[in-house]
């Protein structure tokens, strides 16, 4: 699946198009690797995302297609989230 639907499936960003810019910007991490919209995850994968002050750390534990919104949580795990200055 691509980075940029992961975000929006898992609900993690809410926009497709958003996801995508933080992306491009660099702004994004797949297994240590800066990774474009494209980049094909795979479960087990890990993603650090640099949110303005923060960043969160990722591992991806599923990968669906449709997922409701009360089961989007399942698909990811929060491993930690530090601030950055």
């Amino acid at each position: 699946m691509r980075l940029d639907k992961f975000l929006k499936i898992s609900r993690i960003i809410k926009r497709r198009t958003l996801a995508k810019e933080v992306a491009d910007q660099g702004r994004i991490t797949v297994n240590g690797n800066k990774a474009k919209a494209s980049t094909t995850l795979s479960p087990g994968d890990e993603l650090v995302i640099r949110f303005g002050q923060k960043l969160v750390t990722i591992k991806i534990n599923d990968l669906r297609e449709k997922v409701r919104k009360d089961e989007a949580e399942t698909l990811y795990t929060i491993v930690k989230e530090e601030k950055v200055e």
